[in-house]
């Protein structure tokens, strides 16, 4: 299994996640690009999220920096520059070069109460992301991960196969709950946003 791969996480802190599920194509609110129809799903669309006075410019910028407590790697994400010293504007990238050797111990004990954080701060602060979950109410969400070069899907998303979206679905799982229950329970570590205090210092 792949270093970056938290299917293992899953299957071992968050049990009720684990699996794959199915989904009929013709009922789906499609994550693919943030461009289509239901892009504000994706944690890359542009909504800015402002937690203890520090302002993110995503879901997912905020989500990959909480792996994160060295202040130098946390300033060199920001500014996007990858462990290799190269310039880079992709968040994810930027932070996975950093993963193997920074990342923090306990990541895989929080990784979906930590999704489940920047979600719930996403609905709370932007009204356009509240209005497109409640359009999509009788749709399930799911993440169309059919173009991956990987043969099945992770953890995230899934795959479509004969007509049906198959695998795990991980984000669409939490929209849509977020969507029926208007909020997620989540249980961070204790100093788990210590690394904003960080960034702030940075700025």
């Amino acid at each position: 299994m792949s270093f970056y791969s938290i299917a293992e996480f899953i299957k071992e802190y968050y049990p009720q996640y684990w699996g794959y599920v199915e989904y009929d194509a013709e009922s789906c609110a499609i994550i693919c690009k943030v461009q289509d129809e239901w892009g504000i799903f994706c944690n890359f669309a542009k909504t800015q999220l402002k937690v203890k006075d520090y302002t993110f410019n995503s879901s997912e910028e905020l989500f990959q920096l909480m792996k994160f407590k060295d202040p130098a790697v946390l300033k060199n994400i920001v500014a996007g520059i990858t462990a290799n010293d190269k310039k880079s504007d992709a968040i994810k990238m930027t932070a996975k070069s950093y993963e193997k050797k920074y990342r923090r111990e306990d990541w895989g004990r929080m990784v979906i109460d930590a999704m489940k954080f920047c979600l719930q701060t996403k609905y709370d602060q932007c009204e356009e992301f509240r209005n497109k979950l409640l359009e999509s109410v009788g749709c399930y969400i799911i993440e169309d991960q059919t173009s991956f070069p990987k043969k099945s899907p992770d953890a995230w998303g899934v795959k479509l196969r004969d007509g049906k979206y198959i695998g795990p679905n991980l984000l669409g799982r939490l929209l849509m709950e977020l969507r029926d229950c208007g909020k997620l329970e989540y249980k961070l570590p204790e100093g788990a946003l210590d690394f904003i205090e960080t960034l702030m210092q940075n700025q």
